[in-house]
């Protein structure tokens, strides 16, 4: 049994808890293999240990078994579209503040240890396939775990859009933006933006309108085959963004759109813990009710 360890060092500082995680697993009779999950800011002096050899994560992912990400859920989102097109499970390990995403704390290392044996579950969580077309070109696609965001960006004029499912007309916003979503993004920006909570190992695609100018605009929830296109108005001379899980914004101009649709493949992600939905929530949310 191959697993990476791929840790956050500004979240995992010394990488002390990949280390100690790497003891555990090298002791049940895991082979290990450390990485970073991105290449570090130039000029930042992280506190790396000297004695530890680090390899390149796009390079052990084709023979590993699995992944284990250390650091909040951003880290197991960047990580998730490379160890999904390799169809590699993902464990989360929380070093950062909510992480939501992650199945184990920092003081639950010693549950890593089943790992080496392949005593574990999978839970698979759908994603979506994100295209950006300009005419009939496609130039941008990704893959999203949580949510595509198109948004108007730092400037505070209104962003126009229309959005379609399966090319009929569903709603035009008018607001700062729109947020569609996976069952798994439901619990974030979706959430903070006034859409509902879903369960995340069900399918669904959650269109979420972020602060409209319009009283009957409301989040939807729909049904997982469809083709959600998100349409920027022709002729219009006002930039919007669209980001990827978090990721680097592409520019959008008047007549692109965006078509966002249920992707293929899923990310699978490692369950040890005997813990449900619900119970996340109440821990990490302060629950459903007040």
């Amino acid at each position: 049994m191959k697993i990476v360890l791929s840790s956050n060092p500004y979240r995992d500082k010394g990488l002390r808890v990949a280390l100690e995680a790497r003891r555990i697993l090298e002791h049940a009779g895991a082979k290990t293999v450390m990485c970073l999950p991105f290449q570090p800011k130039k000029g930042d002096r992280l506190d790396l240990p000297r004695h530890v050899a680090l390899s390149v994560l796009e390079q052990e992912l084709p023979t590993t078994d699995l992944l284990i990400c250390f650091g909040g859920d951003g880290t197991i989102l960047h990580a998730a579209r490379d160890a999904t097109l390799h169809g590699i499970p993902i464990l989360g390990v929380n070093t950062g503040s909510v992480g939501f995403m992650a199945e184990l704390e920092r003081s639950e290392l010693p549950l890593l240890a089943p790992l080496a044996h392949g005593m574990y579950t999978i839970e698979e969580r759908m994603m979506l396939d994100v295209k950006v077309l300009r005419g009939e070109k496609v130039v941008s696609q990704d893959l999203a775990l949580n949510d595509a965001v198109i948004s108007k960006g730092s400037m505070a004029r209104v962003a126009e859009m229309e959005v379609l499912a399966d090319r009929v007309k569903v709603t035009s916003i008018t607001g700062d933006g729109i947020i569609v979503a996976t069952p798994t993004g439901s619990t974030a920006y979706s959430m903070s933006a006034g859409g509902p909570i879903v369960e995340p190992t069900s399918k669904s695609i959650i269109v979420t309108p972020v602060c409209a100018h319009q009283l009957a605009a409301r989040a939807m929830v729909l049904a997982p085959e469809r083709v959600v296109t998100v349409q920027l108005p022709r002729g219009n001379r006002k930039y919007l963004y669209l980001s990827v899980d978090g990721g680097k914004a592409v520019r959008l101009t008047g007549g692109d759109r965006v078509e966002i649709a249920q992707a293929e493949r899923c990310t699978q992600l490692i369950r040890l813990a005997d813990r449900s939905f619900y119970q996340v929530i109440n821990q990490k949310l302060g629950g459903l009710t007040p």
